[in-house]
């Protein structure tokens, strides 16, 4: 899984195993993938919001 922060996994969503369509259906919700401590918290300045990722890819 390519992450743009580096961190420590500290939980992985058990329901995706069960339901993957989640990932689609509810991804700010119950389809999370993982939870993360990053290693640097002011890393994530740096990330985009999810509007500006769809204003860049052109979704």
């Amino acid at each position: 899984m390519f992450l743009p922060i580096e961190g420590e996994v500290l939980e992985l969503n058990p329901a995706i195993e069960k339901s993957p369509e989640l990932l689609n259906s509810d991804p700010y919700g119950e389809g999370w993938i993982i939870r993360l401590k990053p290693a640097d918290v002011a890393a994530k300045d740096g990330l985009l919001s999810a509007d500006a990722y769809r204003e860049l890819v052109g979704a």
